[in-house]
This record gives structure tokens, sequence and C-alpha cells, in this order.
């Protein structure tokens, strides 16, 4: 803490006429945006590529939400106009036609299971044995 309090303090005495002062705006500035950037724009933009691909992965049969709350089985869609039909009522043929956009995700999208790179026998490990159990197996 001494020695940026030193730095600060050698920045301001190094120019008098506060161009130093100008420097650390610049710098508060860029840390400030940086921040913006990684806590706001590069999620969200992270979030709308995987929205992109799960529209461009939608498929008939697929069990859908759309981003009202109605939930549905893709019937058909039409690539030409961007709409997707859903089925909403699995007793009869009622179907809602939407645009492809308004669907907001998968009611149970698949789980990609990432798996741990062990080896089966550390996976097993067994039990430790007691003191006693380790005394007897040496007699």
């Amino acid at each position: 803490m001494d020695s940026l309090i030193s730095v600060l303090t050698f920045l301001q005495a190094a120019d008098p006429q506060g161009g130093s002062s100008l420097l650390m705006t610049g710098v508060t500035f860029g840390a400030v945006i940086l921040i913006f950037y990684f806590l706001i724009i590069r999620p969200q933009n992270k979030k709308q590529k995987e929205l992109d691909n799960l529209l461009k992965g939608i498929k008939k049969g697929d069990k859908v939400y759309t981003i009202g709350g109605l939930h549905g089985v893709v019937h058909s869609i039409n690539e030409k106009d961007n709409t997707v039909t859903l089925k909403v009522d699995e007793g009869s043929t009622t179907t809602l036609e939407f645009n492809k956009s308004s669907i907001a995700g998968l009611v149970n999208p698949p789980v990609i299971k990432k798996e741990a790179k062990e080896p089966k026998e550390a996976k097993e490990k067994k039990p430790a044995k007691s003191l006693d159990s380790a005394s007897e197996e040496k007699k």
C-alpha cells in the first residue's frame, strides 16, 4: 500500500501542470470499460450465440417454450418465413404459429456430461484399513 501511495505522489510531483491527473482519469475510464465488457457485454454475447445455435438446431418433435411462457412440441418449421408451428394440445390438432425468434429454449435440453479423465482404479477406491486389521495381516 505504501508503494502505491509513493508512486502516486511521484506522478503528481513529476508534472505540476496536472498531466498526471489526466493520465489517472484515462486509466480509470479504461478500467471501467474493461469491467463493463467482462461483466455485461461478453456474457450477453455468449448467451446470444447459445440461443442462435439452439434456434438453428430445433427440429420437429422438440419440446420448446416461448418467451411468452407457452409450452409446446414443434410440429413444423418454415425456413422461408422463419416461423415455427407448435402443437400445444396432445389430444387435438391445435397448433399455433410463432416467429422462430420467439422460442426461448428447450423444455428438457440434452445434458452434455464432461467425464473426468481419471482411471477406473482411482474412482473405485478401496476403504482404508484400520490399524487393527493392518496389524492382523502382518501376523
